[in-house]
């Protein structure tokens, strides 16, 4: 699509997608540089490409120009890597004159320039025209408003101008309005020496106290340089406490990570004991329904068989010892294996 669509457009070399499949930087700034001056010959974006900077201004500059004129936002990454991902990009462009040109009527691209570029009108060189020529119409409305005003002053104006000017002219009010002006500018220039003047003192006192300054900065400057080259009596003893101090923290780290160790493998063996404990505990409650299911047992067996306990009464009671003792035997060795 990129290819015929330049094609129809009318640039003057054959355009290959296998141009693009390693980076050529050359090809791709000038079909950016044709495709500005297809959209505004007037345009002054320079084609210089030598070095890596001049690249990057041309490529900015360029997607300035799409932006502010046609409103096409052009990725400068993908440009400036000049390979397949730029073809995207300049697809964008060649699509909208493409567009515009099939718009026009189905114009052919082999056209004159000036023949197919005088039906274009750039709607965003004309705006500050039109702001301009805004302004200039308010001015000219309001300046007309204030005219016709005065015009129509101009018959009570026109007979105080005559009075004045057929009124006879005295010439002691005259010098003396004159006289009163002279002493008043004659004033000012006084005023203005005297300024001067006090510019002068001013001068003249400023620059003492530069060259004050100046002689107390020499010599706070050679005092700090020969505080700088005194070693201070006590930097021996900061520097062995120092080292000390440093030991110490070495020390400090050793034993907190060991007492943290040591923190952690009493959790651990807590841990565990509590576990033993509660393993302990069920075996203990299982032991204990066990028994109980064996005397309830016991029991139901021993219901069934009255006559023969009470013949064996004393039988009996020595079986029910028996019974017993191996009873705390099996509790007791269960106990010790839990």
């Amino acid at each position: 699509d990129f290819t015929e669509m330049m094609r129809a457009l009318g640039y003057p070399r054959l355009i290959s997608l296998e141009n693009f499949h390693t980076p050529n930087f050359m090809l791709v700034s000038e079909v950016l540089l044709w495709l500005v001056k297809r959209y505004e010959p007037q345009s002054d974006i320079p084609g210089d490409v030598d070095t890596e900077q001049d690249r990057v201004f041309f490529i900015k500059a360029v997607a300035q120009f799409m932006a502010t004129k046609a409103h096409i936002k052009l990725n400068t990454k993908k440009l400036y890597q000049a390979d397949g991902y730029a073809v995207k990009e300049l697809l964008k462009v060649t699509s909208v004159l493409y567009g515009a040109m099939n718009s026009q009527g189905g114009e052919p691209a082999h056209l004159p320039e000036d023949d197919s570029t005088k039906f274009k009108f750039d709607l965003g060189s004309k705006i500050a025209d039109l702001k301009a020529a805004r302004q200039l119409a308010s001015e000219i409305t309001s300046k007309g408003a204030v005219l016709y005003d005065l015009l129509g002053k101009e018959v009570a104006l026109r007979e105080a101008r005559t009075e004045s000017i057929a009124r006879p002219l005295e010439i002691n009010e005259a010098e003396k309005v004159m006289k009163i002006a002279i002493n008043s500018v004659l004033g000012e220039v006084q005023k203005t020496k005297d300024m001067l003047n006090n510019v002068a003192l001013d001068e003249a006192n400023l620059e003492a106290k530069i060259e004050k300054r100046k002689l107390e900065l020499e010599r706070s400057q050679k005092r700090l340089q020969a505080l700088q080259s005194v070693r201070p009596a006590f930097m021996d003893e900061y520097e062995k406490v120092e080292e000390q101090l440093q030991k110490q923290y070495s020390t400090y780290l050793e034993k907190f990570r060991n007492l943290t160790y040591m923190e952690q493998l009493v959790d651990d063996h807590r841990r565990a004991e509590q576990e033993m404990f509660e393993e302990a505990a069920n075996m203990l409650r299982l032991i204990q329904s066990r028994l109980k299911e064996e005397e309830q047992h016991l029991l139901k067996s021993g219901s069934n068989d009255d006559s023969d306990i009470e013949i064996q009464e004393d039988e009996g009671s020595d079986s029910e010892g028996d019974l017993q003792i191996p009873r705390h035997r099996i509790s007791t060795d269960t106990l010790l294996q839990g």
